[in-house]
């Protein structure tokens, strides 16, 4: 196992520009298309970071919230445009449809402006290392065999967001840093600390079944780097909660980087 287990700074060195390279990008559950994607920060990420393999790890667009109401900010247009430019320049991008923008899956193996859609992926560290990258819905419970109770729990998701938004935004009135009130609920919550253990356990099963070496994954909204029997759990977080993306450097190492924290510890140092 390699791996930093939750970094700041560590990693590529930036250039003049203050632009980190990486060896490999991984990003999910952005959501564009609805009001809780902090699409303005992923922007910024994808300013000041590059690499030579940008994965997209499913739920990008959010076609189960685009159905019920339209909801689309330049800003989410500028992410798309953003991407579409990395690959146009040279960045590998590989697609991989979750749940909510399940809608591709219907265009596996194809190629728009540069993406390649995939059902899932074989990512090859830079040490020779073999891991599964794919959404992880096929090993929720409640996705596959209780699709109702998926959109309640969608909609209950949404509201524990717009609460998340106003309580950050009166931290910030104060001068606290943003901080997840939804994911704090979430880990302090048994039955949701269960069910996030066994959607680890089954994609590490997985991975080892498939004779993998590891498993990058996204869907359960926490990002989480771990050890589980030998085999290596990366899950690369959000970007309507946690604004956290899993990178990997020139050595074969992993980090999950917290774009909102490394943003504000920017600003504190500027205003010092």
């Amino acid at each position: 196992m390699r791996f930093e287990p939750d970094g700041l700074d560590r990693g590529a060195l930036p250039d003049e520009a203050g632009v980190k390279r990486w060896r490999a990008i991984f990003v999910s559950d952005i959501h564009l298309g609805t009001r809780g994607c902090k699409a303005d920060f992923l922007l910024d990420f994808l300013r000041y970071n590059e690499s030579d393999k940008l994965y997209l790890v499913g739920d990008i667009v959010d076609g189960w919230r685009m159905k019920q109401s339209w909801f689309w900010h330049q800003s989410h247009n500028d992410v798309v445009q953003k991407m579409l430019r990395k690959a146009r320049k040279g960045t590998e991008v590989v697609y991989i449809p979750g749940n909510h923008d399940e809608m591709l899956r219907d265009y596996l193996d194809l190629h728009f402006g540069g993406v390649y859609v995939a059902g899932d992926a074989v990512h090859t560290t830079a040490d020779g290392r073999k891991m599964l990258v794919i959404h992880g819905d096929a090993f929720d419970g409640i996705v596959r065999y209780a699709r109702w109770l998926a959109f309640l729990g969608d909609h209950a998701y949404n509201f524990a967001l717009w609460s998340n938004e106003w309580f950050n935004r009166g931290r910030r009135a104060f001068g606290f840093r943003y901080w997840s009130l939804s994911a704090w609920l979430k880990n302090k919550v048994k039955n949701a600390v269960k069910y996030i253990d066994d959607f680890e356990q089954a994609l590490a099963a997985e991975a080892r079944r498939r004779g993998l070496d590891g498993v990058i994954c996204g869907h359960i909204h926490k990002a989480e780097i771990r050890d589980i029997d030998g085999i290596a759990y990366m899950n690369d977080g959000d970007w309507v909660e946690s604004c956290t993306a899993l990178v990997e450097d020139w050595d074969g190492k992993f980090q999950i980087v917290h774009w909102a924290e490394v943003r504000q510890l920017d600003m504190m140092e500027t205003v010092r």
